[in-house]
């Protein structure tokens, strides 16, 4: 008797065993950088908070292109064939013109300009949008760049005439084109050489990109992202809402403080990258020169003629999105 009875005592902890761990998930999270950029470090935070609340809930993060291609994951993500990424919302512009906001010139001027966007209306906007694709935003965060110019400082639209340029997306190149500047397209990486060869005079691109890709061994001058900046990237961290909707209470609160946490962390470290890429090219005895809010007002203004122009004529409501965002002080 006292056998059976035991028997059953275990049998009824392993019951309760299976039912609790009935509810464990393990979700994928996909990105394109290596371990060592701090998007996947963003990512790592929310991986490392989620799994130290132990609510039954692993992230296993996929880096460097190692499960979808980099462009390639909104649609993944937004048929639930991804769970999470960490994605330059830009890149999903075909699917979503209005997503190519989010890579405008001048739009945003600095890294606290871009905290007060992610609160604001227009970003609610663009999150009814995510959500009608199964998707939503579960970290906010922009990076900055600026510009290069192998012989001479670039600040103001009149520096760039006649020069080859590469700019970072289709809106900057047309309002670089607006400034008289000719367009190289190319990829980041292909910066270095390009100049090298005479092939390049200026540059645009993130911060982190100048400084990962060594451009301050090819040129003269370096205008960094500071109190203002034309180039600002959005690259939040996704998760499709189904697979959160499907969380229960605790691992939802979990996720959401783990968020918290590594948005305030990317805020700050996306200051520091700009930071950092000034120190280092002061250190290899390039000049700095940065951009004042006159000269940032008088590309926005090409831009408003070009870039903006170009957006609002072929998307619908793209009047109204620009102008919530022109907005936000």
């Amino acid at each position: 008797m006292k056998f059976r009875t035991l028997a059953a005592v275990a049998a009824i902890a392993v019951a309760a065993g299976v039912a609790g761990t009935a509810s464990a998930k393990e979700l994928r999270l996909s990105h394109q950088w290596s371990t060592s950029d701090v998007r996947h470090k963003v990512a790592q935070i929310v991986a490392d908070e989620v799994a130290a609340a132990n609510v039954d809930l692993t992230i296993k993060i996929f880096p460097s292109k190692s499960l979808f291609k980099p462009r390639e994951q909104y649609k993944p993500l937004s048929r639930g064939q991804l769970d999470m990424t960490v994605f330059p919302l830009s890149y999903a512009g075909g699917q979503r013109p209005e997503f190519n906001l989010t890579l405008m010139p001048g739009l945003v001027k600095n890294h606290d300009h871009a905290a007060r966007l992610n609160e604001s209306a227009f970003m609610g906007e663009l999150e009814k949008l995510m959500a009608e694709d199964d998707v939503m935003v579960l970290v906010h965060g922009y990076l900055a760049g600026g510009f290069a110019g192998k012989d001479k400082c670039i600040t103001k639209p009149e520096d760039v005439a006649g020069l080859q340029t590469r700019a970072a997306g289709k809106a900057f190149e047309q309002m670089l084109a607006g400034a008289g500047a000719s367009i190289a397209s190319m990829a980041s990486s292909e910066i270095y050489n390009a100049m090298q060869t005479g092939v390049l005079q200026a540059a645009n691109t993130s911060s982190s990109s100048f400084v990962s890709y060594r451009i301050y061994e090819q040129v003269k001058c370096y205008t960094p992202a500071g109190d203002v900046a034309l180039w600002f990237m959005y690259q939040p961290l996704l998760m499709n809402l189904t697979a959160y909707n499907d969380l229960n209470d605790a691992q939802k609160e979990a996720l959401n403080a783990a968020a918290m946490k590594a948005q305030a962390y990317y805020l700050e470290e996306a200051k520091k990258e700009d930071a950092d890429s000034v120190a280092v090219f002061e250190k290899a005895g390039v000049e700095i020169a940065h951009m004042t809010t006159d000269e940032f007002a008088a590309w926005r203004e090409i831009a408003k003629q070009t870039s903006y122009k170009n957006f609002v004529e072929n998307v619908p409501d793209g009047q109204k999105l620009l102008d919530m965002a022109l907005s936000v002080e």
